[in-house]
Order: structure tokens, then sequence, then C-alpha cells
């Protein structure tokens, strides 16, 4: 597989780049940068700090290099993805998205763009938050309504989007396990003074601070007991290799949208 890194110079751009420079299933073609910055123009190992360089170009024009690709990774910015993913789609190319912070509208392109390439989008591409996830849907298809349910979410102090795209997407995975919408039943936090909890929400807390890479906490409180289960990621290593098996899982395939659940060969669970 051809890929080509958008943002290589990020915190996950450069990791994905390292990670996929170590591949022998993926070989790295370009890299794609905001317009204006002052390593366009330079060697992507460089840029990513790999250790040596690639012999390929990192530039500020992706439509310049897009034809010499397979599959395109894009941790970038939400403003940014969208453009990449309007030029994935007219150079037909696969396409692995981990940005998070989009609107349901955004989202709903995504969607529409799978009908015309390989489309994977991924809030969060750690082979364990997605075991979590799995692990969130069996507790609450069991369970149900005999627990309260709270997220509490921490990252830096520079995550913009609140709350965190996996904490959204673990908020849906139990809400559809419910059989609601998470639209309908979530609540962002709770302000001073009286604010008595509803039946059947799924309460929200976020947390910015230092840098705090990432950390998912998911309460479920029962009468006389309580289930807690947690994710901590020590660094974005473990993003960064996601996001490689993700691109690499696109090889061949049909037009269509992916998830990392396809990715680990997960099922639904039983309801």
């Amino acid at each position: 597989m051809k890929v080509i890194v958008i943002g290589p110079k990020g915190k996950m751009g450069k990791l994905i780049t390292q990670v996929a420079a170590e591949r022998e299933d993926l070989e790295l073609t370009a890299g794609v940068g905001p317009k204006g910055r002052d390593y366009i123009g330079t060697d992507l190992g460089t840029v990513a700090m790999v250790g040596r360089e690639l012999g390929v170009p990192v530039t500020d024009d992706l439509e310049s290099v897009i034809d010499n690709c397979d599959v395109i990774i894009d941790f970038s910015t939400k403003e940014m993805a969208m453009d990449v993913l309007e030029q994935a789609v007219a150079h037909g190319k696969a396409l692995v998205c981990g940005t998070t912070g989009f609107t349901e509208e955004e989202i709903q392109k995504f969607k529409e763009a799978a009908e015309k390439i390989p489309m994977l989008y991924a809030a969060n591409t750690s082979k364990m938050v997605n075991v979590m996830n799995k692990l969130l849907e069996t507790v609450v298809s069991i369970l149900k309504d005999d627990v309260d349910i709270e997220i509490l979410e921490m990252h830096d102090q520079w995550k913009k989007d609140v709350p965190s795209g996996t904490s959204r997407e673990m908020g849906e995975i139990m809400a559809n396990a419910m059989g609601k919408e998470i639209g309908d039943i979530a609540v962002y936090g709770r302000e001073k003074g009286e604010s008595p909890r509803v039946p059947g929400t799924i309460g929200y807390h976020s947390l910015r601070a230092g840098n705090i890479p990432s950390s998912h906490t998911v309460f479920f409180g029962g009468m006389g007991e309580r289930l807690e289960i947690t994710h901590h990621s020590y660094n974005w290593e473990c993003f960064a290799r996601g996001a490689c098996d993700c691109a690499a899982y696109l090889a061949d395939k049909p037009a269509g949208f992916y998830t990392i659940q396809d990715v680990l060969g997960f099922k639904k669970a039983d309801s």
C-alpha cells in the first residue's frame, strides 16, 4: 500500500510516519502539510524525525501527489480534513481519517464519500480502546437500565473538541445497546445548584490539563456496587500503530464505510 500522510509534523502525523516507515506492507510516497509552513519541500523522513531521509517530499499541495498513492492517512484538523476528503473522492483514493470534532453534517459527508471510495473513519485507532468499546457494549446489553452510566475523559490542555471523539463514540455504542440515540440521552456536566440525575441518561465529564495524552473511564453505578472500565494511553504510539493497521486493511477493499471494528474483526454483541 502506497501511503500519503497528512500533517506529518503534527503529534499524530509524525508518529504515523515513523510507524509506517518501519512496516514492510506500507510505502510512504509523500507528506502533506498546511500551506506556508517552513518545512514544505523538505524530505518526509526529516520532517517526521524518522532518523533517516525517506526520499519522498513534504508538499502543501495534495493534488500534486495524490495520484501516486493507494491510501491517505489524515489526523490533521477538521478544516483540512474536509479538503482531503474532497480530493480523495475526486481521485478515487482510500482514506483513513482519525480527526475528530466534526458536526453530524460533516460526518454524513464521510458516509456519502463511502459510496465512491473505501472510507475508514475512527475516532480512536487504539486496539485496546476498541476492545474497551466491545466490553461497554456487552455490559450495557446485559445490565440495561439497572445501572447509571457516567463517562469521564481526560486530555491535554490543547485538546479542542469536547467531549472527546472517543468518549462520544463510547456513548453512541452504549446508547445503541440501550436502543436509544445518544443525542436524546446525553448530559454534559452538571451546573451548580440542584441537578438530580435523570434515569436512563449518559453523563459526560471532560478534564483538560497539562500534557495528559488520553484517559477514558466509564462508570456503571448500581445499588451497592460499581463497575469501572478504564483505558489510559501513555503516549500516542498506540493510535499511530492502529492507524497504520487501518490503512493496510483497506488494501483491495471496495468502496464502503469501514470502522476499526472491521479491522479487528469484531461483531456486534447479541441484544
